[in-house]
């Protein structure tokens, strides 16, 4: 298990995660953006490995990724990204998010090497099942990386044995059926569905998908042990691909505001 997961749920208050796309808008930007989150005192941050193909994303991030693709980015982008992140901050937890090719294309070895090397806490690939991920998991354990596992609300109990079988870190909890920034979370089934699977488990639970903003972040909070802003954040960066000062300033205060709702 990642020592720094492990660390940071330690702590009793509720958990803030920031997603951005690696790479987006330009490589430069993408990291100027994480520096203002992590400035923030956000408690993690997850970065999506740009693919071409993201099923489970909507609109939002669908467009996110390729702007980055158009830039060029490529994987080990990323880990440039994360590494350079690494020099001002060692203790914020860094989880990248994607899709199984990006790793098959690169090897898992190779893979799992360069995220150890660039001290990657946890992965959460979308698309991998756990019935077919023996070998990534072995791996991450070898490195104490978290393979973090994803619960949606139509995960009956049978699958959720399975999925806690092998789950490590936390559990991310998908509040919506459908994609990435589409809808938004009912908070009073979300309510009942997170206690029963705590019931089950005593592994931190983190919400994501349809968590738009200040309100949205106290109401989860207050039954999850942290909750995902991501598609609120690329909106922003969408909105100000004109002026980049512009996006930075918002991404600023949009997550100085964030992170006072989560507290």
């Amino acid at each position: 298990m990642s020592e720094r997961i492990k660390k940071i749920f330690e702590k009793k208050e509720k958990k803030l995660v920031t997603f951005t796309t690696g790479g987006d808008p330009d490589l430069d930007t993408s990291l100027e953006i994480l520096k203002t989150i992590i400035n923030n005192n956000i408690d993690m941050i997850e970065i999506g490995m740009p693919f071409s193909d993201p099923m489970a994303d909507g609109p939002t991030i669908q467009e996110s990724s390729l702007r980055s693709i158009k830039n060029g980015t490529k994987i080990n982008d990323i880990f440039e990204i994360i590494m350079k992140v690494r020099k001002i901050n060692k203790e914020i937890p860094i989880i990248l998010m994607g899709y199984y090719n990006s790793i098959f294309n690169l090897g898992i070895d190779n893979f799992i090497s360069k995220c150890s090397e660039a001290e990657v806490d946890g992965l959460i690939i979308v698309d991998l099942q756990p019935e077919e991920d023996s070998e990534l998991y072995t791996k991450t354990k070898e490195h104490n990386i978290d393979l973090i596992r994803l619960i949606t609300p139509t995960t009956n109990e049978e699958r959720l044995n399975t999925i806690l079988k092998y789950a490590s870190g936390f559990l991310y909890y998908v509040t919506i059926t459908g994609v990435t920034g589409e809808n938004s979370a009912d908070t009073v089934y979300l309510n009942k569905s997170i206690n029963k699977i705590k019931s089950n488990t005593e592994l931190p639970i983190v919400a994501g998908f349809g968590i738009k903003n200040r309100k949205d972040v106290e109401e989860i909070s207050a039954f999850s042990d942290g909750v995902v802003v991501g598609s609120s954040i690329i909106n922003i960066i969408k909105k100000n691909l004109n002026d980049k000062d512009k996006m930075i300033s918002e991404i600023d205060l949009f997550t100085k505001d964030l992170k006072e709702g989560n507290n």
